[in-house]
């Protein structure tokens, strides 16, 4: 994992997504899932070209159950744009980096 994201885990979900003072975007993923390595490049890339206005984290659902069965994770990978804590845009599935481009922006 690259220094602009953060590991998000049941612990400390609410401290760095919650409270965030700035729109964050979370990959719930696992290990074993294919396509949620096939998202991480372009993940790591967004980390890159939005630090300081987005704070970029995952969850590895395998470790953090509590939190993906809150927030209703059903399948990997998901992506949420959470603004002032609540969340502003959910994306299901591989997704290009356009279009997380422009669910970033939307939520700038």
């Amino acid at each position: 994992m690259s220094e602009n994201i953060v590991e998000i885990n049941n612990d400390n979900f609410e401290t760095e997504v919650t409270n965030s003072a700035t729109p964050v975007l979370v990959d719930f993923w696992a290990e074993w899932c294919g396509p949620c390595r096939m998202q991480e490049s372009t993940i790591e890339e967004l980390a890159q070209e939005y630090a300081g206005k987005v704070k970029v984290g995952k969850v590895n659902t395998d470790d953090s159950q509590d939190t993906a069965v809150k927030l209703g994770i059903s399948a990997i990978p998901t992506l949420i744009i959470f603004k002032n804590g609540e969340v502003a845009k959910k994306l299901v599935g591989l997704s290009p980096k356009k279009t997380l481009q422009a669910a970033l922006d939307e939520v700038l």
